[in-house]
């Protein structure tokens, strides 16, 4: 569920998840300028650090770049936004020379159906209740490798549709993607279905393997 929390650490306290003056970018949809999992020039795994900064620096569309090292002076993180509106984007690398994420959150204006049409059905699900009127299910794609943040009005009457709004996108490396489905409790797509009736069913994927924390010497 760690891809489901980075959205929900990202988002407190709880704002309104269905946010106009989010990330106004539909290349998701449309491959412009790069396909998913590309992002203005940004691809996982491939791109470095460095580009990836002079990227986000030099294009106009973003202001107010911050970026940070963790405390074992290796990971990165960054974290930007779009002109004058809130923090929409982030990026990170694991080992300092090349990203290993791109997370955004985007306003409502793109769709499941324009998703589906575009790179087909996803492979796996998971729901999430954000507030009682508000849910998040997350779609996996594994060969892309991403996952779409779809919204729902919450866990009791949402359900998935053509018109059913992205909100999110976060693009990784196939390693990352690995990892993720090692780890993670997943539905399989079975189509337009309601909140509950994902909520109730069987995981069709079980963690097959557990992280534990590494030890730090004292």
């Amino acid at each position: 569920m760690g891809f489901v929390l980075l959205f929900l650490a990202s988002c407190a306290p709880p704002p309104n998840l269905r946010d106009e003056t989010l990330l106004n970018d539909r290349s998701l949809i449309t491959g412009e300028p790069c396909a998913a999992p590309c992002f203005r020039g940004i691809t996982p795994g491939e791109t470095s650090w460095q580009n990836a900064v002079t990227i986000i620096e030099d294009d106009t569309d973003f202001k107010n770049l911050q970026t940070q090292t963790a405390e074992n002076g290796t990971s990165l993180q960054a974290a930007w936004q779009e002109g004058d509106n809130q923090v929409c984007c982030q990026m990170a690398s694991e080992d300092g020379e090349t990203v290993s994420l791109v997370f955004l959150r985007t306003a409502p204006n793109m769709s499941l159906g324009e998703l589906i049409e575009a790179h087909g059905e996803p492979t796996y699900l998971v729901g999430s209740e954000f507030t009682a009127d508000q849910g998040i299910i997350s779609l996996v794609y594994p060969d892309v490798p991403m996952v779409i943040y779809v919204f729902v009005a919450g866990a009791e009457t949402g359900e998935l549709s053509a018109s059913s709004e992205i909100i999110g996108a976060l693009y990784f490396t196939p390693a990352e993607m690995e990892l993720l489905l090692q780890t993670t409790d997943l539905h399989a797509w079975d189509g337009y279905k309601s909140y509950q009736e994902y909520n109730s069913g069987e995981f069709e994927v079980t963690p097959s393997i557990t992280l534990t924390p590494t030890p730090t010497s004292e």
